[in-house]
């Protein structure tokens, strides 16, 4: 409960800092999109995303996956970096001082914000030394072309940065469903590497992302 003192010395109560109504900011007449700080926002139309996919195949061909997941590794660390400050200067306190509520439900509320869909994470397998990422309408699933196995590189390049920054270790993350191939959401598995590299073949062979967690798990 807030008490009266409180908001005579404190006149503000935190709300969710990425609300979009607030956290978004647009100027027509010179064609900008900015963050409620100032910073630049980029808005990625469905034809640049497919110009990504098919470039990178042009130029690169198989290698197209790696360029993708290391991209999105160097910007999971500047995203990590950008969420940590903004949210610790909005609620006044460290990450690490935070509520895992209040920590949820801002990272939920800036990975809808930037439109990259709507986001949960699974702690299910956390005691057998994994995370489950889960993400619905994800850009790069939605408008990628359709490669016969989960297409999502970029994000799991984020995720990897972002969690392996969050938690201290170095976490690798494989793409186990996808949208792209008719699954329901989008799964990533995050966890050490050695632990994970084992399952490149359960997913070129198609395996559901149910059997893939049974393997690790049990392994």
């Amino acid at each position: 409960m807030i008490s009266v003192s409180d908001l005579v010395t404190n006149n503000r109560i935190p709300s969710n800092y990425f609300a979009s109504d607030v956290y978004v900011r647009s100027d027509l007449e010179l064609g900008l999109l900015e963050n409620r700080r100032g910073d630049r926002l980029l808005a990625m139309p469905e034809p640049l995303i497919k110009a990504i996919y098919s470039g990178l195949d042009k130029e690169t061909g198989q290698a197209s996956k790696l360029v993708l997941y290391n991209c999105g590794r160097w910007w999971g660390k500047n995203f990590y970096a950008r969420f940590a400050e903004e949210v610790s200067e909005y609620y006044e306190k460290s990450l690490a001082d935070m509520s895992m509520l209040d920590f949820l439900q801002s990272f939920k509320q800036c990975w809808k914000t930037h439109g990259w869909g709507q986001i949960e994470l699974d702690q299910s397998y956390i005691a057998q030394g994994f995370l489950v990422v889960k993400t619905w309408n994800a850009p790069f699933a939605t408008h990628s072309p359709k490669l016969g196995v989960p297409v999502c590189f970029l994000d799991a390049g984020v995720f990897s940065a972002f969690f392996s920054q969050l938690s201290g270790k170095d976490l690798y993350c494989v793409q186990s469903a996808c949208e792209s191939l008719g699954a329901e959401c989008n799964h990533f598995i995050l966890g050490l590497e050695n632990r994970l590299s084992q399952i490149e073949n359960l997913i070129e062979q198609g395996k559901a992302h149910a059997e893939i967690m049974q393997q690790l798990t049990t392994a």
